[in-house]
């Protein structure tokens, strides 16, 4: 059976771009006749406060997108807070470190962002690998004077899936990505660590999310691999921008749903959702159930998709 997941980070109120990716999410799986997990992603406790998961919940009751495991319907595969699940990270971080791949990285943001730093196309990153071979007495050393960071060393080789959506991609860890954080200095456990545990121990067998996460995937085949874990299939989605062209947010509160509720019904937003993503013939309101008959994913656009002025 597919299992289909939300799992939002409640650092502030939904906006479009998030009710698009619940909205695509529950219809694949339920599409599928499959089942939805809701989890909620607050490793940053001070960002996410646990009154903006509740209401996170709520917005999305009034949508109509209902979840069959999650913090407030309970199930086999819980907690569903990533903030309750740390032991599972450390468990399989204390994995990796027996493999001999984990090391620690005393590099600070300002360094790793500086201009001699290898950059891709979209300004992340390239980690240079500058404290990959720091001998035990240099770490011991360093670390006397900044807590590290944990990295995984990557090999030199591509790592290639089709997605549902997108099609072919690959990605070479190494000239790509670089050694990737598993956990931070200040002792939080990285997306990429938490979200393939997390993955792998809810069942979940089809992840669908914004493009903006499509080259993560890589990275996260390469530790189910690591780590013997069954990966799901991935289908990653064109984000969607507002009429200038701009990724919608969170920090900005573009779109945000505290603003929508005050002015249009579930339906309505649904349904012009549905018809920017290709599936609702027009814009007329729908509930997410009456979508479900007309979605498919080849009639959603591989661009990203901009909201005209004045739809919402």
């Amino acid at each position: 059976m597919t299992v289909g997941r939300f799992a939002p980070s409640p650092s502030g109120r939904i906006h479009l771009g998030n009710i698009l990716c619940s909205l695509l999410a529950w219809l694949s799986a339920r599409r599928k006749g499959g089942r939805v997990v809701l989890r909620i992603e607050d490793l940053d406790t001070a960002r996410c406060p646990r009154r903006y998961a509740d209401q996170m919940e709520e917005d999305l009751r009034w949508l109509g997108l209902d979840w069959d495991e999650g913090p407030s319907v309970g199930g086999p595969d819980g907690p569903y807070y990533q903030s309750e699940r740390t032991a599972l990270y450390q468990a399989a971080l204390d994995r990796l470190k027996a493999m001999g791949l984990v090391y620690p990285c005393f590099c600070t943001r300002a360094e790793l962002h500086a201009a001699s730093a290898p950059h891709r196309e979209d300004g992340q990153v390239i980690y240079a690998g500058t404290c990959r071979n720091l001998t035990a007495e240099q770490a011991a050393e360093r670390a006397r004077q900044r807590a590290p960071a944990l990295r995984l060393r990557v090999p030199d080789e591509a790592w290639a899936f089709t997605d549902g959506h997108m099609g072919p991609y690959r990605e070479n860890l190494a000239r790509d990505c670089g050694d990737f954080l598993l956990r931070r200095s200040d002792g939080m456990f990285a997306y990429q660590l938490a979200v393939v545990v997390d993955d792998a121990a809810m069942g979940v067998t089809e992840v669908v999310r914004g493009a903006d996460l499509l080259d993560s995937t890589p990275r996260q085949l390469y530790l189910y691999h690591l780590l013997d874990l069954p990966a799901p299939s991935f289908i990653h989605f064109p984000l969607l921008l507002d009429a200038n062209g701009r990724r919608l947010s969170k920090r900005n509160a573009d779109a945000g749903l505290d603003d929508l509720r005050d002015r249009a019904t579930a339906a309505e937003i649904l349904g012009k959702l549905a018809y920017l993503a290709g599936f609702n013939p027009s814009a007329e309101p729908k509930t997410a159930a009456e979508l479900l008959p007309d979605f498919d994913w080849d009639k959603v656009p591989g661009a990203d998709i901009r909201i005209p002025e004045g739809l919402f």
